[in-house]
């Protein structure tokens, strides 16, 4: 059965993007900082593809079966171009897509709540996990009951300002720790969400 996992790199004081973030400056100021440890140099380009324990990470989230990314996310970066590691992309809202994602088929828009976006998400990915993405969506997904882990690569830094992971929850979320990984630029852990 497939597991809903939010992947989210986030710096030690819980931002997930920096400073100005907005669609000209997609995730802020000093944002691909959070992705160094996926090989990412300052610029958004993979310098070098992470080896040993991170290239595993990597690979693991790339195996999954679908994404499901709030809006916000997918418009800032034009919905990779419709294609995120071949699976279909799943958007929860509640307004109409723009204009270019009719180029995209594997984009859907799911206008009828989180819930539903989750089991469109699963039923297409079959076996695999669903890619989680987007800090509006998880929060809403946590509410709604629907993402069952968490995996967070946490960085040493601290942003100091930005936006936060989870700056607005319903109400307590108790976690229980399924995996730590420690690499050079990265602290990875995996939480499964206690139901």
């Amino acid at each position: 059965m497939s597991s809903s996992v939010l992947y989210m790199s986030m710096s030690v004081d819980g931002y997930i993007a920096g400073p100005n973030d907005e669609p000209g400056n997609p995730g802020g100021d000093g944002f691909m900082r959070l992705h160094h440890w996926y090989g990412y140099g300052p610029d958004g380009t993979i310098v070098r593809p992470p080896a040993g324990p991170a290239g595993q990470l990597v690979e693991e989230a790339n195996a999954t079966g679908a994404v499901l990314a709030g809006r916000r996310t997918v418009e800032q970066v034009d919905h990779w171009g419709g294609d995120s590691h071949g699976v279909p992309i799943f958007v929860p809202s509640h307004r109409p897509p723009g204009p270019t994602v009719a180029d995209y088929p594997l984009v859907t828009y799911v206008s009828d709540g989180i819930a539903s976006a989750m089991a469109q998400a699963k039923a297409a990915a079959g076996d695999r996990n669903v890619h989680v993405l987007g800090a509006y969506t998880a929060q809403r997904a946590l509410e709604a009951g629907v993402l069952d882990e968490l995996q967070i690569h946490q960085v040493p830094v601290l942003f100091g300002g930005g936006r936060r992971l989870f700056e607005v929850l319903p109400s307590r979320v108790e976690l229980e720790i399924a995996r730590v990984i420690d690499t050079p630029e990265a602290t990875h852990i995996r939480y499964r969400i206690r139901r």
